[in-house]
């Protein structure tokens, strides 16, 4: 056992600890190159961050990440619920339709929607058989919404079906036996109990969107500029590492603050239990 723990507290430190320590080094440095051997430490980095043109695009990322991830709880749960009441043969059929598409690249699922969306793509085809023409569905903040929902929504939709379905089944009868009706067992026990997967489920939706890039590069053309573009851009294109370090050392401190937000908030509510 203290083997294992080793390996997993040395893997820890070399793929998680020190890469975080490598790019908050790299935020400091007054050089926008990959080197350090002339590391002068500033702050001018992370003042640059804090421009009103990269403010825009925090907020936009934000948004777009706050948005994405409604629509997955409101699509998911629906789906988890209706999921966790079919017999186990079903259930397990349509669990594995949602896992199917994660073994499949990231980036090739994105690219599958231009052939959908784009102007000659299979729905403007289809609505050009009823004399419909073509309609503008891609490289806007719709599409980019859509592949995040699309690509995000299975994260969603497994921890809330786990809890679910290891739900305590005595607590819905014996709340029919008092005589509650379907929508008093769903709003005062079912819904309160699974809050716990819908937690989990906003944490593994939330944090990849608003990190996300190449959504936004394929089903945005580049017309809408997120914080993962922005960082990638800096990795890329302009050589500036420094500037990116501060950006992802900012956006690792956002993330942070959301997650005890959200910790905070669902302590409260097991602390208050069910009314």
């Amino acid at each position: 056992m203290k083997k294992y723990s080793y390996m997993y507290f040395m893997w820890s430190l070399v793929f998680i600890v020190f890469p975080l320590i490598l790019v908050l080094v790299y935020s400091f440095n007054s050089s926008s190159g990959m080197s350090l051997a002339n590391f002068s430490p500033t702050f001018d980095n992370f003042r640059r961050v804090f421009e009103p043109l990269y403010i825009k695009i925090f907020l936009v990322s934000i948004l777009l990440a706050i948005g994405s991830t409604l629509l997955c709880i409101v699509v998911g749960y629906p789906v988890a619920y209706y999921i966790s009441r079919m017999s186990d043969k079903w259930r397990n059929s349509l669990m594995l339709l949602f896992v199917v598409p994660m073994w499949m690249n990231f980036l090739l699922r994105t690219y599958a929607w231009l052939t959908l969306l784009g102007n000659n793509g299979l729905i403007n085809k289809f609505l050009g058989l009823f004399g419909i023409a073509p309609l503008n569905l891609m490289y806007n903040i719709n599409a980019i919404m859509l592949g995040m929902v699309y690509n995000f929504l299975p994260f969603m939709v497994l921890p809330i079906y786990s809890t679910l379905v290891k739900m305590d089944k005595s607590l819905i009868e014996a709340a029919k036996d008092l005589g509650a009706t379907n929508a008093q067992i769903f709003k005062k026990v079912i819904f309160p109990l699974s809050l716990p997967g819908v937690y989990t489920g906003i944490t593994m939706v939330f944090i990849p969107a608003i990190s996300t890039f190449v959504i936004p590069d394929l089903l945005g053309g580049n017309r809408f500029y997120l914080i993962g573009n922005l960082i990638e851009k800096q990795f890329t294109f302009t050589g500036d590492w420094a500037f990116g370090s501060a950006i992802s050392i900012v956006l690792i401190l956002i993330m942070f603050v959301i997650m005890v937000l959200q910790n905070l908030f669902e302590d409260n509510t097991e602390e208050g239990g069910i009314k």
